[in-house]
């Protein structure tokens, strides 16, 4: 059994359209950034405050649904591991960056509205009335 445990669970906005990558293999990586926002009001003066941490991302998987289905001000959940990458530049300065790589996501609202998908507005102002069918529950009352 382990002794420790990676796990990220995020539900934010992209930050913008995911960017879609190959290597030399052929194999696909999606990088895209979150935003999560958290908001509280302020003790002293009573007004509303608010943070956004941005997170890096990078996914082995579904890349193909990310790139398809996937753009930027989309809610999303999101599960995954920390991961740290370190490199050396060209210019011979090492860097290093802290990314969430993606073991699940799933599309929570999608911020545009296809054609297809926009609510058909009624030619009328009259409401939509349902008909009650009358049922007889007297016998399955027990009392």
């Amino acid at each position: 059994m382990s002794t420790s445990v990676n796990k990220v669970i995020l539900v934010g906005r992209l930050g913008k359209d995911p960017e879609i990558r190959y290597t030399s293999g052929g194999t696909g990586v999606a990088n895209f950034s979150l935003a999560t926002e958290e908001s509280w009001k302020d003790k002293t003066s009573g007004e509303k405050m608010s943070h956004t941490e941005w997170h890096r991302l990078v996914s082995w998987k579904s890349v193909e649904f990310i790139e398809k289905y996937l753009h930027k001000g989309d809610m999303i959940y999101v599960e995954g591991k920390l991961q740290t990458r370190e490199w050396t530049g060209t210019d011979e300065v090492k860097h290093s960056t802290v990314e969430i790589n993606v073991l699940d996501i799933k599309p929570l609202i999608t911020a545009r509205v296809d054609e297809q998908q926009k609510p058909q507005t009624r030619t009328t102002n009259k409401p939509q009335t349902r008909q009650a069918t009358p049922v007889d529950i007297s016998e399955d009352i027990p009392f």
